[in-house]
């Protein structure tokens, strides 16, 4: 049996000979590969632990032609992401699922043209096996720079750029958007609500646009002047909330894009004096714990598992970079439920 000096790192032959078995077989083995009965699977896993073998991982990639590695491109500014908790949410999901299988996390920023530049090069270098993208807007070149660095890659959000819609190949994971704010609106309405304005997402990404179109699906014909633009932030909410106050003095409800808007427009309401819900009822969409639960008063919302999305996000792409085809049977896109959480504003 080799013997190892004080110090030094256990090799592959090292585990081979307190195995008894020969390198070949520790290799496939360790690399995960097939073929190898049972007991001599045991007996290396057990001489592996015995001498605490750490895998190099370069000769590994060598052999698999896999990094272990899966990037997170997120194109949203920094200080949003660190400020916004549904991104803290579903990178947690997506942190967790790739963790349960032993791969790195790398996150990959994009909020500017040199930043796209950056992201090509890394994903065409061959540091990672796929990629999961979040957050895109219509005319983001994100899907065209993945094609071309011939990256798998899953999208969280139903995407909208060219040719996307209805492609197998574009496999994403997204919320019943339309769904969640037909709901919200409903749910106004049953209150005897007639005034019902909404706080809308940026246009240029597809849950703004299908929650629009979920409050329009409920109120046909609805007066533009109740509708005002946000951009998912607090800020842009209580702006659109100050500026429907102005437009619609009589408005009785609101619904906002997402509980961010939701607390920004509550604050307005609440310096303006008016009373929710007795004067304006309030319905958000996420219901982020940190947000929904901490507004007085507590926020009505729609649900949607973003933490579970993002677990969904990695789990389509771990399984369409797979070497086993059985374990590549399954849905290529996700669309997660929603539901109607009921508290006191609205």
């Amino acid at each position: 049996m080799p013997k190892q000096s004080p110090g030094s790192r256990p090799t592959l032959e090292a585990v081979a000979a307190r195995a008894g078995v020969s390198r070949a077989t520790a290799s496939r083995v360790v690399n995960g590969g097939d073929g190898v009965r049972q007991p001599l699977v045991d007996k290396v896993l057990r001489a592996v632990d015995e001498l605490g073998y750490i895998p190099n991982h370069a000769a590994r990639t060598l052999v698999t032609r896999r990094t272990g590695a899966v990037a997170v491109v997120i194109a949203e500014p920094e200080n949003r992401i660190f400020s916004d908790p549904f991104f803290s949410q579903q990178l947690r999901g997506i942190s967790r699922e790739l963790a349960a299988h032993d791969t790195q996390l790398v996150l990959l920023i994009v909020e500017g043209p040199d930043d796209f530049e950056r992201v090509a090069r890394y994903l065409s270098g061959g540091h990672v096996d796929g990629a999961l993208a979040f957050s895109l807007h219509t005319d983001d070149p994100l899907p065209a720079i993945t094609r071309r660095a011939g990256v798998p890659t899953v999208y969280g959000g139903r995407p909208s750029w060219s040719a996307a819609p209805g492609d197998r190949a574009v496999p994403y994971v997204d919320a019943d958007n339309r769904g969640g704010a037909r709901a919200a609106v409903q749910c106004l309405r049953d209150l005897g609500r007639e005034r019902i304005a909404h706080i809308a997402g940026p246009p240029d990404q597809t849950s703004a646009m299908d929650r629009l179109h979920g409050y329009q699906d409920i109120l046909l014909d609805v007066d533009p002047t109740l509708v005002a633009q946000g951009a998912f932030t607090v800020e842009s909410g209580a702006r659109a909330m100050a500026e429907l106050l102005e437009r619609r003095p009589d408005l009785d409800a609101v619904f906002a894009a997402n509980d961010l808007m939701a607390s920004g427009a509550l604050r307005v309401l609440r310096e303006r004096g008016i009373r929710v819900p007795e004067q304006v009822a309030l319905v958000g969409f996420d219901d982020m714990d940190s947000v929904s639960e901490a507004t007085d008063p507590p926020l009505t919302t729609v649900r949607q598992d973003i933490e579970g999305q993002g677990r969904l996000m990695a789990r389509l792409l771990l399984r369409d970079l797979s070497a086993n085809q059985a374990d590549a049977d399954g849905p290529d896109s996700v669309v997660t439920p929603t539901t109607l959480v009921r508290r006191a504003s609205a």
